[in-house]
């Protein structure tokens, strides 16, 4: 049961940690665009990014998978830019799918998270013979930190939107461009070439 729980609060504290905000930021502009009668389609979100961070997490634990860290290091906030612009470029747009690409992002884009952790968590589970049950401890972790964070967003933008009578269209904008203005002095810092 220790151990159970040691996995799952290495997974809270690796998306939790405010030193490693990247997480945080990429989980923000996921989230930005949606509310609460949205939730379902949230909680996909935050499931997706969670299974593509946990598929290069088990490849990397099996040795299947190995990644220049420099590299991850760079494309870590090029995601977290992309999904900021994107979210930007799409306010003037009346398709109703538009928020299907984050869904996208959240699932293409877990797998590079996963791969900037996926070294320390191979150290982490050394050579133990199960690697699978650590995993899935960490993925669950993972993702109630997550419900926790995109929660938390959606009670701001709620309170923005209803209290303060910031439109929807002005809250997205903002807190993505103040989140592309966050990730640009990191992509700069990590350039690898």
């Amino acid at each position: 049961m220790d151990e159970f729980l040691l996995y799952i609060k290495m997974g809270l504290n690796h998306v939790l940690d405010f030193t490693a905000y990247d997480h945080i930021l990429f989980l923000i502009v996921l989230a930005v665009i949606f509310e609460f009668h949205q939730l379902k389609k949230v909680l996909w979100l935050i499931t997706l990014f969670t299974i593509g961070h946990s598929l290069t997490l088990a490849l990397s634990a099996y040795g299947v998978l190995k990644v220049d860290v420099k590299i991850v290091e760079f494309l870590i906030p090029v995601t977290i830019f992309i999904t900021g612009v994107v979210n930007i470029f799409n306010l003037g747009r009346k398709t109703s799918n538009k928020d299907n690409i984050n869904l996208i992002f959240a699932l293409f884009f877990g797998l590079i998270h996963g791969l900037g952790f996926s070294n320390y968590f191979r150290m982490m589970i050394g050579r133990e013979e199960d690697k699978l049950m650590p995993l899935i401890e960490f993925a669950l972790g993972i993702e109630i930190s997550q419900v926790i964070i995109v929660l938390g967003i959606l009670i701001i933008g709620s309170l923005m939107q209803s209290i303060f009578k910031v439109s929807k269209r002005d809250w997205v904008m903002v807190t993505s461009s103040i989140v592309i203005g966050f990730v640009i002095p990191m992509m700069i810092e990590r350039v690898f070439w």
